[in-house]
């Protein structure tokens, strides 16, 4: 309902009445909308690093594969809920300029994808998948600014395209300044 209808727009009530809440049920466990909303983006980030875990961890594949798995993944989950995009993004753009508090926590999500990310682009790095003079926080943190605006795209146009072309450029380009390995094994390398 946040991504839906944005924090502003989404009244109390119509939350009550849409989860079948009572009133006092709900602020016996959130002190207000603002601590709603910060215990979502919480439970939200749960998600994230559940998917993180699973993709990042999978030592069977490339750390290539693995950090371009996680947002597939996620892609499809945007598929699934009709294209309305990040939660985090969504909620960044509407309260950064107006809440400090949101500010600060959506960029704190966003720094903890891009770190965890990075562990794994660092891994790709010594691998020699990726040239050795990258840096691979940069090359994370780029990632997760890519894909916050490919999300927007995405909601605007309601599709994937934004996404997937995002994905391709981004992977296609960091691989391809490989001087270690051919075209074909670039291009398998996140395939």
């Amino acid at each position: 309902m946040l991504l839906e209808h944005g924090y502003h727009d989404l009244g109390i009530q119509a939350l009550l009445e849409a989860t079948r809440t009572p009133k006092g049920s709900f602020y016996h466990h959130f002190k207000d909308k603002e601590d709603f909303a910060l215990q979502v983006i919480d439970q939200y980030m749960g998600h994230v690093h559940a998917g993180l875990d699973d993709c990042l961890g999978d030592k069977s594949c490339p750390p290539l594969k693995r950090v371009r798995r996680f947002f597939e993944l996620t892609q499809r989950n945007y598929r699934r809920e009709g294209y309305l995009g990040c939660l985090l993004g969504g909620l960044g753009q509407e309260l950064s300029g107006v809440s400090e508090v949101f500010r600060r926590k959506v960029e704190g999500c966003f720094s903890e994808i891009a770190k965890r990310i990075a562990v794994c682009l660092e891994e790709a790095r010594k691998r020699g998948d990726i040239p050795a003079e990258s840096n691979p926080r940069r090359m994370a943190s780029l990632l997760v600014d890519c894909w916050e605006g490919a999300a927007l795209r995405s909601r605007l146009r309601g599709n994937a395209a934004p996404l997937t072309t995002m994905l391709d450029f981004y992977f296609q380009s960091a691989v391809s300044r490989s001087p270690v390995a051919s075209h074909s094994e670039r291009t398998d390398r996140f395939l």
